[in-house]
């Protein structure tokens, strides 16, 4: 693919729903523009931009995939982002780098859930967006009641510039509002023609309601339309252009990927009022604390921002970045601004969905693929040589899930952490931890889906098999009383023999202080030497469970007296003396388990604030306010015992039909309920 100056570059994202058209409109797209011979296929998996086979088998996006095309002299990069809520890190991972976010909304379903989280998140970082209602030709398609729903959630900036002709299974082309003209598409490709005799009035009245609102926002243009002047297509997309750009208006388009109905149409519209990187706002960075405006210069030193991470069995890792400023040659020297490492860029390409075409130069505004770079991740930032400066990382939702794993063979557990590694450089949205308390190794995701298929291409990619197991509850153990015992280790075996004694007095603590140990020996009845070993036992039985087999916390140990042997006494034998004692006090200190708690806010549309906060009541939850956000949700604060919670993003998303959203954390501990104890045994036995 040759080369294209910034203003003839435009970066689009296509976003929305799971299951509204998304890869088959990319499909269609690629296909008109004649970047491949066919229209693909989800169901057979002959898709550019789904090329994993999780993606195949699923029938669904589970990653973003890259696939530019030529349209009418511009260079179109365009990025398909998955549509289910577990894979949304890569939707806004897209929207960092996206000059145009078109939202593919089907015409049957309407606006749903993970439409409108994408649009807040397009709404948060400004991105300009445009509409492209799908599925005209399905049985219940309804262009009229989809774009009602989209005023209702979106506002007053959305503004349809095409009309469809026909419905359901008669829906055969559109009308053009800014040409006042029909496309249709009997033949396949565009024929234009009048508008049928049936539909002129609907049309020339949306017309003139497209042109009274686009002039409102030029002076020159509504002066001259008060005199009776009325404004050229050139001025009228000229001027919605503007508006575009400063994402204040929002056009609806329409058609049908699978026909392909109309789609030449969106593509046309995406270069002419789909804004340029220059015409997005400079970028803002970070350099020696202070921020910094980046004009998106080609002529400039050479800036590149990495968005996005891919781990290839074969090739190794490839980054996509986009090139912030200047110009991006073959052998560029850049240096990471996190790490300090020098980058050489020894080749760079464009990605169509798994190939790679080398190019010569990427300008200011392109996205590229690099491979094999020593030291770069998702969200760094490649800058030139003593000029360090950062762009600011990408914000994704937090982990809600988690599954322990367990490497399948000795084989499996010498590459699990190297392969957990590049797994976790290609997902962001995915972290790994190992609970010391419970001893698992714990991946967390974004949900179920997301936790199956990493599991999945931990084996495909790398060669790995892990093990599943619930995630065990990091139980503690305290005591609520006082109380003392003696501890005696003894042993005579030939040679030098064990003694140890000494006399412990245990005492619950406040929540949270953990442990204290107090010496209060005297006369030498444990030489000063053997005490640090009291202390050690005592931690390691502490460590090693109470009486259910859990850590103990919160106590105060105090060792007050003993008894030693001047040849047989040592360190050892006083350790293990402790441990007997404390075993032996804590049985009689009134143990009991704690459970940790969390502190969880749930964000809902009011809708479901109320089966939210029953559902929590039923967790033995208690809720500590309300209050509504600046789009309308609710988020209600609760603190829940952790152990109600652990699959609480599957119930959450089934209770409120997609729509909810938590974090959660744990912020204290509390007595776990006797009647529960039993369970709580068991979980430790098992």
């Amino acid at each position: 693919m040759k080369v294209f100056p910034p203003e003839k570059i435009r970066n689009v994202a296509l976003v929305g729903h799971s299951g509204s058209g998304k890869t088959t409109l990319a499909e269609a797209l690629l296909f008109r523009a004649g970047a491949v011979p066919r229209i693909g296929t989800v169901e057979a998996g002959t898709t550019v931009t789904d090329a994993d086979p999780e993606e195949h088998d699923r029938q669904m996006s589970v990653t973003m995939g890259m696939a530019p095309f030529e349209w009418r002299g511009h260079k179109v990069n365009l990025i398909d982002t998955p549509g289910y809520a577990d894979f949304a890190g890569d939707v806004h991972a897209a929207l960092r780098v996206a000059d145009l976010a078109v939202f593919v909304v089907s015409a049957v379903d309407g606006v749903e859930v993970q439409t409108e989280y994408a649009w807040r998140i397009a709404e948060k970082h400004n991105v300009p967006r445009m509409i492209f209602i799908n599925k005209l030709d399905k049985e219940r398609a309804s262009f009229e009641r989809t774009l009602i729903e989209l005023r209702d959630r979106f506002g007053a900036g959305i503004a349809p510039i095409e009309l469809p002709i026909g419905k359901e299974a008669d829906f055969r082309g559109i009308i053009g509002l800014f040409r006042n003209k029909a496309y249709c598409y009997d033949s396949g490709k565009a024929e234009i023609i009048d508008i049928p005799e049936e539909l002129v009035d609907e049309g020339h009245e949306v017309h003139d309601n497209l042109v009274e609102g686009i002039v409102v926002a030029d002076d020159d243009l509504l002066e001259g339309y008060l005199d009776g002047v009325i404004p050229s297509v050139e001025e009228l997309e000229t001027t919605m252009a503007k508006g575009v750009a400063a994402a204040t208006v929002f056009p609806v388009t329409c058609g049908s990927a699978t026909g392909p109905i109309a789609v030449d149409r969106l593509a046309d519209f995406i270069v002419e009022l789909g804004p340029s990187p220059q015409d997005r706002p400079p970028v803002k960075v970070i350099a020696g604390g202070e921020e910094v405006l980046i004009e998106k210069d080609p002529d400039q030193d050479p800036l590149a921002f990495v968005f996005k991470t891919l781990a290839d069995p074969y090739v190794g890792q490839i980054s996509l970045m986009k090139v912030v400023s200047g110009t991006l040659r073959p052998e560029t020297a850049l240096t990471n601004s996190r790490s300090g490492q020098t980058e050489r860029l020894a080749k760079i390409a464009t990605m169509f969905g798994k190939e790679t075409t080398l190019v010569d130069a990427a300008p200011a505004g392109d996205i590229i693929a690099a491979a094999k770079l020593v030291d770069t991740r998702t969200g760094d930032t490649l800058t030139p040589k003593n000029k360090p400066v950062k762009v600011p990382g990408i914000d994704r939702p937090q982990p809600v899930l988690a599954t322990a794993i367990t490497a399948r063979t000795q084989s499996d557990d010498d590459k699990l952490s190297t392969s957990l590694q590049r797994i976790l450089a290609e997902d962001a949205s995915l972290s790994v931890e190992r609970n010391e308390e419970t001893h698992q190794t714990l991946l967390h995701g974004l949900g179920e889906t997301h936790l199956t298929i990493t599991i999945e291409k931990l084996e495909r990619k790398f060669g790995v098999q892990v093990d599943q197991q619930p995630v065990k509850v990091a139980y503690r153990e305290t005591i609520t009383r006082r109380a003392d015992a003696e501890g005696k280790h003894k042993k005579q075996s030939g040679g030098h023999g064990q003694y140890g004694v000494c006399h412990l007095i245990i005492a619950p603590l406040p929540r949270g202080t953990g442990f204290t140990f107090v010496d209060k020996v005297k006369g030498g009845s444990i030489p000063r030497q053997f005490i640090p070993a009291v202390e050690k036992g005592v931690i390691e039985t502490m460590d090693n469970g109470g009486m259910y087999g859990y850590p103990v916390v919160d106590v105060e140990v105090t060792v007050d007296d003993g008894k030693y042997h001047s040849v047989d006494s040592s360190e050892m034998a006083f350790k293990l003396a402790a441990r007997a004692g404390f075993k032996a006090a804590f049985e009689s200190a009134g143990p009991i388990v704690l459970e940790p708690v969390s502190r969880v806010a749930v964000t809902i549309p009011s809708q479901y604030q109320g089966d939210v906060m029953g559902d929590i009541a039923a967790r033995r939850g208690a809720v500590q306010g309300s209050h509504t956000n600046a789009d309308g949700t609710q988020t209600v604060e609760a603190d829940v015992p952790t152990s109600e919670i652990m699959r609480y993003a599957i119930d959450l998303r089934s209770l409120t039909n997609g729509w909810g959203r938590f974090t959660a954390e744990i912020v204290r501990y509390q007595e776990l309920p006797s009647h529960l104890v039993a369970k709580a045994m068991e979980a430790a036995k098992e």
